[in-house]
């Protein structure tokens, strides 16, 4: 049952960003009253277009735990704080990327997933 739920979180975030990017973003970024963050609609749509993304990304990390956890290996305290790095590696990687460095969720995101890498507090 755990992998099925695996499975069916994997295809919801996969429709989960291809709709919304298909019928809600597109269509409210022809929007013409957006805000105007740091001067422009610019920063708006992709602060909007990378927490809608996001969403997905930490649903994915969810399927990943429920999968280890239906599938326990000999450490699964360090692959589930693994996979919690990997959220934050990507997530701040994404707002990085997304935000052109001006969102500064990157900063904290890539020091949390530091910190679940270099953890002492479980055996790798």
């Amino acid at each position: 049952m755990l992998i099925t739920a695996c499975l069916l979180i994997v295809l919801i975030g996969l429709i989960h960003s291809y709709l919304g990017e298909k019928y809600l973003l597109i269509r409210l970024f022809r929007r013409d009253n957006l805000p105007k963050l740091m001067g422009g609609d610019w920063f708006t749509k992709r602060l909007l277009r990378f927490a809608w993304h996001l969403t997905t990304l930490v649903w994915w990390a969810m399927a990943a735990i429920i999968y280890v956890l239906a599938n326990p290996s000999q450490n699964v305290e360090r692959d589930i704080v693994n996979i919690i790095g990997v959220t934050f590696l990507l997530s701040g990687i994404l707002s990085g990327v997304a935000s052109h460095g001006k969102h500064l969720s990157w900063l904290v995101f890539l020091a949390i997933a530091g910190c679940c890498f270099f953890t002492d507090n479980f055996a790798i």
